[in-house]
């Protein structure tokens, strides 16, 4: 089975690994994701770079990678307000590093649409090869059923670009909660953009601690469920299983791996370099068998083999993307 990762991080070419968050994820991490930490923290970006590529060329299951980066948020002038100084990755250092690996990579840009160019932007990066678009309106405070952004979708539109948006809980960078709905899917959908719902739409508060790791179906949160019916009425709209093996999220994955109907509209995706745990999970996998798994030294190839057990090698999950995709 070869697939594509519908869902890989670049990061920002000044990366320090400064924050709290990055330091707890890469004491436990960097060697899981194929990274020597000492390099890493001599040349973060060149070793982060190195390894990402090195993993996707080693790679068992995994054929290319969709990459992007992200925006940072701007205001209505387009003065850049905030520039996280780890996730925000220029559409620049996305197109150098595809120019080198063209053969791995499918370039997505990240354009906020508060841009007073956006849609110049749109066409410019599109000339330049990119294949669709990547949003964290969250991060951004963008509410995408705002009136104002429908000619940046129906531009995304008219040139078939899909678009990823980032839809439940985030916890790398400042959310904005109202902008992390299913709701912002919305707008798009009705103007004829292909919108990549990330993550299933799965939401949870860390104070519900109970509630968070349950893998009990009712305890998942509403948008989860909208999201599912959606799929089967929207012709258009899809969803990725990116990050779905974080422990707050993996507990869905018996509860998906049944909705056989909408199946054909799921794609692979990890959310590289989010970090996860194969042995320490909320999924009902078998304990020797995650033992067997984190065993596997490429990160892609663990991912892609915990998800093996849900959703067998030839399921559509692994196919989808061609519905989607621009390849040649």
């Amino acid at each position: 089975m070869k697939t594509i990762d519908t869902h890989v991080h670049l990061l920002n070419s000044e990366v320090s690994f400064n924050r709290f968050y990055d330091r707890v994820a890469l004491r436990f991490f960097a060697k899981r994701f194929g990274i020597d930490a000492k390099v890493l923290a001599k040349e973060p970006y060149k070793a982060y770079t190195d390894a990402l590529m090195n993993s996707v060329k080693s790679s068992e299951y995994i054929e290319k990678i969709v990459l992007f980066g992200v925006d940072a948020k701007v205001d209505d002038e387009g003065n850049v307000l905030h520039k996280d100084k780890t996730v925000c990755a220029s559409n620049e250092d996305v197109a150098a590093l595809y120019a080198q690996f063209p053969e791995l990579i499918i370039p997505f840009f990240s354009i906020n649409p508060k841009r007073p160019d956006a849609l110049e932007l749109i066409e410019k990066y599109h000339a330049l090869g990119f294949k669709g678009a990547k949003f964290l309106q969250n991060y951004w405070g963008v509410d995408t059923r705002d009136a104002r952004y429908r000619p940046y979708f129906e531009k995304l539109a008219s040139l078939d670009l899909p678009l990823i948006i980032h839809v439940g809980s985030e916890s790398s960078v400042h959310s904005y909660k109202t902008c992390e709905s299913i709701e912002m899917v919305r707008q798009p959908l009705e103007v004829g953009v292909k919108v990549i719902c990330a993550h299933m739409a799965l939401s949870y508060e860390p104070r519900h601690i109970v509630k968070a790791f349950s893998s009990n179906p009712k305890r998942f949160n509403d948008d989860y469920f909208t999201l599912l019916e959606m799929l089967k009425t929207h012709d258009n709209l899809y969803a990725n299983v990116s990050a779905l093996l974080t422990p707050v999220r993996a507990k869905v994955l018996r509860h998906l791996s049944t909705q056989n109907d909408i199946h054909p509209k799921l794609l692979f995706g990890s959310d590289y370099p989010v970090p996860f745990t194969t042995v320490w999970n909320s999924y009902d996998i078998a304990l020797l068998k995650r033992l067997c798994i984190a065993l596997e030294k490429n990160v892609f190839d663990r991912y892609a083999k915990a998800m093996l057990v849900y959703f067998p090698a030839n399921n559509p999950i692994y196919s989808n993307y061609r519905k989607v995709l621009q390849l040649k």
